[in-house]
Parts: structure tokens; sequence; C-alpha cells
């Protein structure tokens, strides 16, 4: 048997292909839109690719099952397993074997059982894998968004990303019920999950790519709790916000995601273009380093660097509904790449993108540039006594909560145009976050709405600390207790 997995980093996402040796055929679970990667994998290997199927609809991805069998003629396999609301709607067109709890279908010698596992989702199945050409019983499982190393997939998405009312603790309940039936299972039994550590489809995902069943019973907080209430409380405590396009990517994945035949490379545009588009009202996303931006940008432009965090910034602001535009890099093949990675989650209106010269271009032709002044931690507390400024903490509930700035106001970045009119407009408007990240993509976004009395915290909260200036908590927790529960955030370490 072979096993090859794919992790694509800026989705924190894996993938497997899982092949037979004596057929020559494989099998892939839970593909994303990159079809060439496992087409190419495949025949690296002597296979072909003759099943593909996945664990559940997806939240955080355009799945890509759905082009992978197309593409190279395999039998596509779909969960039948959820109820009426939470069955693919695509799935008798294409001609798809449905899945539910004691299924089975064989890859050659590889067994394939399945395990309905609802929880995360009503519909999530597992994939026990056994190798029939050595043995009689599974050694591993693919357990998509149920276990992860350290964690499990959060029960609230349905709610809280899909807007379905009151299904959390519901869901919770069937996760828990789900766990207690899937830790029979052998303590060797491995264990290859569907995310890792960044994700936003769990609260503490490990970074490591695999685990076995019996360190999970040993160490993964959700399989050693075993009172069910206690099980609820826990796993709905401390849930990072989900993006909003994570609804955007259930209805997609749930009706049926266009078929891309491949990524297009997008148009380059001539500079002398830009300034009408802004005009009619444009959307142009920014994506050089956020240093550059904040020391000349074109304005009505949006900063999201092309970095480990742009897919998940770009599906927080940018809609699903309109054309946008793109300031890369040209000659670093920047603008293949950032293609790619909105692809990857459905956001296929990319109207074309300019070189990075076009800011020069700009200032040639005699129309001024902006910038993103930045504030030291000393000067912003400074200001905070005169009264002349408002902070605004852009990160996640639960790192306002284990820690903030004394009469800061809260507003998620991603949040921060529902909540445009809340924001005072007598002062300066200083956007902060836990390193300075963030907080420079919110500084650009209120710049492009309008908002022009708007500076940066320099090096963000963590500047702040190591100043020695203090934090508040709402719980009233002390300041070093604040600190050590702080936790890192991916969009302030890239």
């Amino acid at each position: 048997m072979l096993l090859v997995r794919f992790y694509d980093d800026r989705l924190a996402q894996a993938s497997y292909l899982i092949g037979c040796a004596a057929s020559g055929t494989a099998l892939v679970v839970d593909p994303n839109r990159d079809a060439e990667q496992y087409v190419a994998a495949a025949a690296a290997n002597g296979m072909r690719i003759t099943h593909v199927t996945e664990t559940h609809i997806h939240a955080d991805f355009v799945s890509g099952a759905r082009e992978l069998a197309r593409r190279t003629g395999a039998t596509l396999l779909l969960s039948d397993a959820g109820d009426a609301d939470w069955k693919y709607a695509f799935a008798a067109s294409e001609g798809a074997v449905p899945l539910v709890d004691g299924s089975r279908f064989e890859v050659g010698r590889i067994r394939i059982d399945v395990m309905h596992t609802p929880g995360h989702t009503p519909e999530h199945i597992v994939f026990l894998v056994t190798d029939g050409a050595a043995a009689d019983r599974p050694m591993g499982a693919i357990t998509g968004d149920f276990i992860f190393v350290g964690d499990v997939g959060r029960p609230d998405l349905l709610e809280r990303a899909a807007r379905v009312a009151g299904t959390m603790e519901s869901s919770a309940r069937a996760l828990f019920r789900s766990i207690a039936r899937f830790k029979a299972l052998p303590d060797y039994l491995q264990i290859w999950p569907g995310h890792g550590s960044g994700s936003a489809c769990g609260k503490s995902l490990g970074a490591v790519p695999q685990t076995t069943l019996g360190y999970e019973r040993l160490f993964n907080w959700a399989l050693a709790i075993t009172d069910e209430d206690e099980f609820v409380d826990a796993v709905l405590t401390g849930q990072p916000e989900p993006p909003t396009y994570f609804a955007e990517m259930k209805r997609v994945n749930k009706m049926g995601p266009a078929v891309l035949g491949g990524f297009r490379h997008p148009e380059r545009l001539p500079g002398s273009r830009l300034a009408a588009l802004l005009a009619e009202g444009a959307l142009v996303i920014d994506t050089r380093h956020a240093a550059d931006f904040a020391a000349a940008h074109v304005p009505g432009t949006i900063n999201i660097p092309l970095n480990k965090s742009f897919v998940t910034w770009m599906g927080w602001l940018v809609p699903y509904d309109r054309d946008y535009y793109l300031i890369v890099d040209d000659e670093a093949g920047h603008a293949d790449r950032a293609a790619r990675e909105a692809a990857l989650i459905g956001l296929d209106r990319l109207a074309g993108y300019f070189g990075d010269d076009v800011v020069a271009e700009w200032q040639r032709e005699g129309r001024t540039l902006e910038r993103v002044a930045q504030i030291t931690p000393a000067e912003l507390a400074e200001r905070m006594r005169r009264g002349d400024v408002a902070v605004i903490d852009v990160r996640g509930q639960s790192e306002w909560d284990a820690g903030h700035i004394e009469g800061a106001r809260h507003i998620p970045v991603g949040m921060l145009d529902a909540e445009l009119a809340r924001l005072p407009r007598d002062v300066t408007l200083v956007m902060q976050c836990q390193g300075g990240g963030r907080s420079s993509i919110a500084s650009s976004l209120l710049q492009a709405r309008g908002v022009k009395q708007v500076v940066n915290l320099a090096g963000g909260l963590t500047a702040w600390e190591r100043a020695g200036l203090p934090l508040t908590s709402p719980h009233g927790a002390p300041l070093e207790a604040a600190k050590a529960e702080r936790p890192e955030h991916a969009g302030d370490r890239h």
C-alpha cells in the first residue's frame, strides 16, 4: 500500500492518495481544487486514480472531488449519511456512489470501511483503511475534521458559519457520541487528520502530521472527557471566529463546485486603467508587504499581503458577488500564486492584476499616494492620557478575553466593515492587534472606506507589553495569567 499526504499550508489542509501497488489503482480523499498535484503523484508512482471521495461538505475550501473525478474518470463516492439538509445536491447527476455507516469499497487489495461520525457536520464520515495484502484489520483512519492531533472538529460551524440556528449544542452532543464510539477501536490505529495547526476548524490543532488513537486517548483533551455535559461546555468554549467565507464554501460544496479545468493565468492590466477602476468603485487588493504598503500606496486600495494568511483574509474581506483586482510583484510570479490561492476558496472573479510598479507610476503621473502612519507604544500611552485617540483592538474574542489595553474597543478585523458606523470620527483611530499584521490590514480597510485619521500600533500588543505597559482583562485575571493564556494568531506570525 502507498500513502501520500498532500498538505497545503495556506489552508492548513491535508488530503491523501492511497494506492494499491498490486493493481496500480489509487483513491484520493479530500482533494482541494488543485487537481494536477494528485494526477502527477499517481503517475509518478505508476498508478491511476480510480476512486475519489471526501469526509464531509467542507467549509474552508472548495472541494476538488468533483473536478478530479471528471478529469480522471474515477468513481466519485460521497456521504449520504446526513439528513435531508446535508446531502450533496449534485451527487445523482455525477453518478456518485452513496456512502453510509458500514459501507465498504475496495481499491485493488485495499479495503475501505466507512464509519459515520456526525458532530462537526451531520454527514461527516471517517475512512478505515485496511491493507489487504498484509493485514485483515485497519491500520489507520482518515478522520477529516473529526479527530485532529490534540483536538477535535468544532461542532458550532453550522450555527456560526452556515447560520443554522440552534444546532451548536445538539452537534456537540452528537460529536461526543461519535468520539465514544470511535474510542472503541484499537490503540494502534493510525490517525490521518484533515487539518493541522492554523486551521479554523478547531481551536488547538497540533502541527505534527499524524498520530495514533492510543496517543490521542492519553493526551487529547476531548477524548479525555467522559461526561457529556462537561464535553459540550468545553468544546463550545474558545472556538475562533469562523471566517465569513465559510458559509459560502458550505453552499458551493453542497450544490456542486464549478469545474475549472486548471488554474488560469490572470490578465495583466496597464497601470493607466487603475485610476478609472478605482473611480468606478472597483475592489483592488494590494498584496505587497505591509511595510511597503504603509510607506506608500494608491488611495482606495486594501492591503492583504501575499503571505500564509492571504487566503484567510481574502475570504474574510472579498465578497463573492463582485469582480476584484490585484496589485502584485509581477517579477516574482505572484500573480499566478495569488490567483491559485484565491481560487482554492472559490474567489474566481479575479478580473486582472497590476504589477507593483503601478504605485510608482501613480506618483509619476502627479497623483498623491497615501501612507499608514505608525505609532509606538510609548506614544500611544501618552496620547491616550491626552484623550485624542481611540484604540480599536482587531484581534479575536479569545485573545481579547485573555488581556487587552484598558479603554480599547473590540472589533475583529473581519467585522470592521459592518461596524463602520460605530467608529468615532472626532479622534485618531489606532488599529491594534497582537503583532501588527491584522491591524495593518484593518488600517488599509478604513482608509479605503474614507476614514483617514487612522494609524497602526507598530508591533501590536506584543510591543506594548515589552514596553512594560499594562493590560486588563474582562474577567479580572491578573496580568501574568492574561499573558500566559493569550494565544498566538496565524495572522500575526507571517
